[in-house]
C-alpha cells in the first residue's frame, strides 16, 4: 500500500462513516451521499507546487485548478453545480496576476455551467489552492462495475499533465525554454462527454494521477486485468519526450495526470456506444479491454510490455529524477524480458 493510502486509512479508522454516504471509500472520484431526497456529490482537491502546474500564466493556472477540481464530479456521473476554494496567495502574485487568475477560474466555471459559492483567502510563502465542488448525482458512476469483455475507453490523449510537469521541471533547459509558451496545457472540461459516458459506462475514473495509476486502481477494485490495445499520446508531449530524451511511455506511466475520463463500456453496448461517439464527433478512443487475467499488459506495439508490477508512487520520492529513473528502468527491464 502506498503511503498516501495508508494515511487515509489511518484517518478513516478514527473518523468512521456516515449513514448518508452511498459510495464506498476509494470507490469513486467524488463522494456520493444522500441529502434529503436528493443524491449529491462532493469533492475537495488541493493543488500546489507539488503538482507541477506551470504558474507563469495565471489565467491558465486558474482554469486548470477549476477544471481539475470539477473533473472528479464528471468521473462520478455528476453535474457540477457549485465551486469554492481556499486560496493561499504567494508574495510574488501582483494585482494583475490575481486578476488574470480569477479570469481563468471564471472562464472555466462558465464552461462547466458552475457557480462560485465562496471560500477563504490566506497568504504564504508559496501558492496553494484547495478546490471544492458540489454537484448533482444524475447517475452514481463509480470505479466499480467493470467486467471481463468490457471495452476500455478514454477521452482526449495521454500525457498532457506530464507534459505540463516537464515544462515546469525543465523550464531552464535551453531546449525547453523556447517552447514554454508554445506548449500551453489547459485541462479539459468534459461536460458533454460525461453526459454520454453516464448513459453507457459500467465504471469510470479520472486520470488525475496519470493513465497507468488509473488503470491499476480499476484493476484492483474490480479484481480484473487489462489489455491495452492503443494509446493515443499527446502530440506536444511526444515532441517534449524527444527533446528531453525520455521514452514516450513516460507520458502514460508518470503520475502528473491529464484529468481525462477513463471508463469501461459493457460489450453488449459497445457497438451502439461507438456509433454515438462518431455521430457526436467526441475525442474518445478505445484503448483496450477488461480481462479475467489479473495483469496489465500493453499490446499497443512491440514488444508487448507487462505493467502489472509497475507501482511507483511519486509522493514516495523526494527526488523527481530518481522517480523518473525508476520508471524508465522498469520500462527497459520489462521490454527486455519479452
Amino acid at each position: 500500500m502506498d503511503r498516501e493510502r495508508h494515511i487515509i486509512n489511518t484517518l478513516l479508522s478514527a473518523l468512521g462513516n456516515s449513514q448518508d454516504r452511498i459510495s464506498g471509500f476509494f470507490e469513486s472520484d467524488a463522494e456520493v451521499f444522500h441529502f434529503g431526497s436528493e443524491k449529491l456529490l462532493f469533492t475537495a482537491d488541493e493543488f500546489s507546487e507539488e503538482d507541477h502546474f506551470r504558474d507563469h500564466d495565471p489565467e491558465v493556472l486558474g482554469w486548470n485548478i477549476a477544471a481539475a477540481t470539477i473533473s472528479d464530479l464528471l468521473a462520478s456521473g455528476g453535474i457540477p453545480v457549485y465551486y469554492g476554494h481556499t486560496l493561499t496567495v504567494s508574495p510574488s502574485w501582483t494585482q494583475a496576476y490575481i486578476n488574470d487568475f480569477g479570469k481563468g477560474l471564471a472562464d472555466c466555471l462558465r464552461k462547466a455551467d458552475t457557480t462560485f459559492l465562496g471560500g477563504d483567502l490566506g497568504f504564504g510563502p508559496t501558492w496553494r489552492c484547495t478546490g471544492i465542488a458540489i454537484g448533482r448525482a444524475e447517475k452514481s458512476l463509480t470505479r466499480r462495475g467493470a467486467a471481463p469483455g468490457d471495452g476500455l475507453y478514454m477521452t482526449g490523449r495521454a500525457g498532457a499533465g506530464n507534459l505540463e510537469a516537464a515544462m515546469k521541471i525543465y523550464s531552464e533547459k535551453p531546449l525547453i525554454k523556447p517552447f514554454l509558451k508554445k506548449f500551453p496545457v489547459r485541462f479539459p472540461v468534459r461536460l458533454p462527454e460525461s453526459e454520454l459516458i453516464r448513459k453507457y459506462a459500467s465504471c469510470c475514473i479520472d486520470s488525475s494521477d496519470g493513465i497507468l495509476r488509473s488503470l491499476h486502481i480499476l484493476m484492483e477494485i474490480n479484481d480484473t486485468g487489462i489489455e491495452i490495445e492503443h494509446l493515443p499520446y499527446h502530440s506536444q508531449g511526444l515532441l517534449a519526450c524527444r527533446m528531453l530524451g525520455f521514452p514516450k511511455e513516460i507520458l502514460f506511466m508518470a503520475e502528473c495526470g491529464e484529468y481525462e475520463l477513463v471508463f469501461t463500456v459493457p460489450a453488449i453496448r459497445d457497438k451502439e456506444f461507438t456509433e454515438e461517439i462518431k455521430s457526436r464527433e467526441f475525442e474518445i478512443s478505445r484503448i483496450g479491454i477488461i480481462t479475467s487475467d489479473k495483469r496489465l499488459i500493453d499490446r499497443s506495439e512491440e514488444p508487448v510490455t507487462d505493467f502489472t508490477e509497475c507501482r511507483f508512487f511519486a509522493r514516495d520520492y523526494e527526488n523527481v529524477s530518481k522517480y523518473q529513473d525508476d520508471l524508465i528502468h522498469y520500462l527497459k527491464d520489462a521490454k527486455s524480458k519479452r
